[in-house]
């Protein structure tokens, strides 16, 4: 008997896949899970640092850049997941456009590889910061902040661990409250600003040529993590319903929502604290609404934000369990992992060991020592490739293959495909050189990997899966 796991158990043809995932998220399911994907612990934590990485109150520029790089990014994203809504995402899109036989297989490959990688180490940053953020709550030992971090990811396999028709229900009321907790942020310094309004907003408008000399680039990095997640709704492809309109219109409509919300919020705060005070605040909203309510208000935003935060790591597991799962049963990895479960028809083990990888992760490593090395490692195969991919597919195919269509292509792809370098240069030398080191060492594992399957690009395996293309 054969083991699971082996290199022989691997398999080689979609007759081997597991059942289909039924298609049962609608457009609102769809956006609130994009939403409380992008909105987690960042923007609380990283409010502080993209103050203090401008030095003035020009900061919200790195909030519209950010905007800006996701609106144009989602217009490849919103061409590539209309046309293949599958479960997996990027896996596919990459796979597809690459070429299914050669170099396709390669970044395919190496978009899994990353993901068991950096879907844990999201999970492990969002745990970590949630601890952190609880402290205000009550001091806390390392030892019980890593406790309160390992005992999250927990909550949410647990949480998870059920049908996808009950999950998109959890999600809308995790969605409610983050439109709460922002709507509070925001409603409550407006309307209460001890900064005359005019005066913040002429502050921050004051922008000058040597603005990004001064830091964009960098904050813009930490702005951008902020924004991750409008693609989500891709990794559900197969799982939403009618995809062709849902995928770009809840992509869209994630990204203007959040980005009017974050740019609210900012301004919110910054009209009630001082910028000089809030770029050395560790715990900004609890700052904020101490400063207009008192201590006990104080308390109960730091849990609407934990909350937040919760929900946000809930989405982001729920999408990343798909990747592995669309691997296998596409017959490039482990079959194991394609196994759904035999009663609530989702991929439990893929969910498994992700969440699994996450709890452990959390348990070694900082804050700080993730968020920028996550997105440094996803740029260059995920962000960029499928980019270069959307180009080499459009050579190939005709319009009718793309239910949607971007205005002026190819001109957002190639603004995208530069935003991402510049922001990839901007994440600096050591986490560049850590973003290429997991690519590197993911290219040595396939190279074993089509070896010992005697595969491209050591031997091609003509079989039926692949005959005639």
């Amino acid at each position: 008997m054969t083991d699971s796991t082996s290199p022989d158990s691997l398999s080689d043809s979609p007759a081997a896949t597991s059942p289909a995932l039924p298609r049962r998220l609608n457009l609102l399911q769809g956006t609130a899970l994009n939403m409380i994907d992008m909105v987690g612990i960042g923007p609380f934590v990283v409010l502080p640092l993209v103050i203090k990485t401008l030095g003035g109150p020009q900061f919200l520029w790195a909030w519209v850049l950010g905007a800006v790089v996701s609106l144009i990014d989602a217009f490849v994203w919103a061409e590539l997941g209309a046309a293949f809504p599958q479960a997996g995402g990027s896996y596919n899109f990459l796979k597809i456009a690459y070429g299914e036989r050669r170099w396709g297989r390669l970044l395919s490959f190496l978009y899994v590889w990353q993901t068991l990688i950096q879907a844990p180490l999201v999970m492990a940053s969002g745990a970590i910061g949630f601890s952190q953020y609880a402290s205000y709550l009550m001091p806390l030992e390392e030892w019980q902040r890593k406790a309160v971090s390992g005992g999250v990811v927990l909550i949410i396999i647990i949480l998870l661990y059920r049908k996808i028709d009950s999950i998109g229900k959890i999600g809308l009321v995790m969605w409610g409250a983050v439109l709460l907790t922002l709507g509070w942020i925001i409603v409550g310094g407006l309307s209460n600003a001890r900064i005359p309004l005019t005066q913040t907003i002429g502050s921050i408008g004051s922008i000058s040529g040597g603005l990004v000399a001064a830091g964009l680039g960098q904050a813009s990095v930490k702005t951008i993590y902020c924004y991750l997640g409008y693609y989500n709704v891709c990794h559900l492809g197969s799982e939403i319903q009618r995809p062709a309109r849902n995928i770009p219109a809840s992509m869209f409509i994630s990204i203007v929502g959040i980005a009017g919300l974050y740019l609210l919020m900012n301004l919110s705060v910054v009209s009630v604290v001082p910028w000089q005070q809030a770029q050395n605040s560790e715990f900004i909203v609890s700052t904020f609404v101490e400063t207009l309510y008192g201590p006990e208000a104080a308390r109960l935003a730091t849990i609407l934000v934990l909350l937040v935060a919760f929900s946000s790591l809930f989405a982001v597991l729920l999408g990343y369990s798909r990747v592995p799962y669309a691997a296998a049963a596409d017959g490039q990895f482990f079959r194991i992992f394609a196994k759904l479960h035999p009663t609530r028809q989702f991929p439990y083990v893929s969910l498994l060991f992700l969440g699994g990888l996450g709890l452990v992760f959390s348990l070694l490593f900082r804050l700080g020592d993730v968020i920028t090395a996550i997105l440094a490692m996803r740029i260059v195969v995920q962000f960029v490739g499928q980019a270069v991919g959307l180009l080499l597919l459009h050579r190939r195919r005709t319009a009718v293959d793309f239910p949607f269509r971007m205005p002026l292509y190819p001109l957002p792809v190639l603004l995208a495909i530069s935003v991402w370098l510049f922001i990839f240069l901007s994440t600096g030398l050591t986490f560049m050189l850590s973003g290429l080191t997991v690519i590197a060492l993911g290219v040595v594992a396939f190279l074993i990997q089509a070896g010992v399957r005697r595969r491209w690009p050591f031997q091609e395996k003509e079989d039926s899966l692949y005959a005639g293309k």
